[in-house]
């Protein structure tokens, strides 16, 4: 009895195919708009986060605010303090909403999933551009809690005001977002990240003018106000409030006094756009640092 050896099949397996997605502007708006989306789902979850995000700016409105209105009432006839402060503590709580946005980076860095989004076919600063674009739109959305409380001071709820206000507060977030990206880029560690943020945001806050008037200061205090690029959106946004109160006009041309360079005022677009061009650099840099860093 002889065996037959069994023949090798001729028959050639189908092997499936694995399509790897081309990058291209495309992917990179695609990837944008995840990262986006990414940044709003994280804010829309942490219920803490939006409520403590409204304690600084009540504090400073009706507590800070009322206890320095007996000191300043004079000086601001027909007008009360807790309005003239209410645009400032509008644009500069902004501040630690978009900065604490860019810092995530070092969290996602610290826990893989920077990782798997390096990976993905997109140029590297799709990324922080989609970050720098969301925490931009979650600091505008937490400057709409602070909205809600103008009336109790005395600011009418009018929509092209609001509108304004909406933009104004976008363009610093954008700028701040971008400033933090630039900062948290090389940084590992995000305990040594709070430790900067810390030792830059309360200067620029203090230094914005946001909380009293720019005019009959020092010279070295109006130097470094001048210098501050958050002046140049917290003066815009107080203009847009004050053409909307009913208050002697001699009085708020007295406590939001024009900026100027060297007796020249500066428009209220040419400071938007220095607050733009400043966040587009930055940004541009962090991109830069980005690169070399990962």
């Amino acid at each position: 009895m002889t065996t037959t050896e069994p023949r090798p099949s001729t028959a050639t397996l189908d092997v499936a195919s694995v399509r790897v997605t081309e990058g291209g502007i495309a992917q990179d708006i695609r990837a944008i708009k995840v990262v986006m989306a990414r940044e709003l789902i994280r804010f829309r979850q942490d219920k803490i986060r939006i409520a403590s995000a409204l304690v600084q700016p009540v504090l400073f409105i009706f507590v800070l605010g009322t206890a320095l209105s007996s000191v300043t009432g004079r000086s601001m006839p027909g007008l009360s303090f807790r309005t003239f402060m209410f645009p400032g503590v509008l644009a500069t709580s902004v501040l630690f909403t978009a900065v604490f946005s860019a810092m995530s980076i070092v969290w996602d860095r610290e826990f893989g999933f920077l990782r798997e989004m390096l990976v993905a076919p997109v140029r590297r600063g799709s990324i922080l551009v989609g970050k720098a674009l969301g925490g931009a739109l979650v600091a505008t959305l937490q400057g709409v809690l602070v909205l809600l409380l103008a009336g109790f001071v005395g600011v009418p709820y009018n929509p092209v005001m609001i509108l304004t206000l909406l933009v104004e507060i976008f363009l610093l977030s954008f700028t701040l977002c971008a400033m933090g990206l630039l900062i948290a880029a090389r940084i590992q560690q995000m305990q040594t990240l709070m430790g900067i943020m810390q030792m830059i945001l309360l200067p620029l806050s203090f230094l914005s003018g946001a909380l009293y008037p720019v005019n009959n200061l020092p010279a070295w205090l109006h130097t470094l106000v001048m210098l501050n690029p958050v002046t140049y959106a917290v003066h815009p946004v107080r203009t847009a409030v004050f053409a909307h109160l009913d208050a002697p006009a001699a009085t708020l041309a007295n406590i939001n006094p024009p900026l100027t360079w060297m007796g020249w005022h500066v428009p209220t677009l040419l400071q938007l756009a220095l607050v733009v061009v400043l966040g587009l650099a930055m940004l541009a840099v962090a991109i830069r640092q980005f690169n070399k860093a990962e």
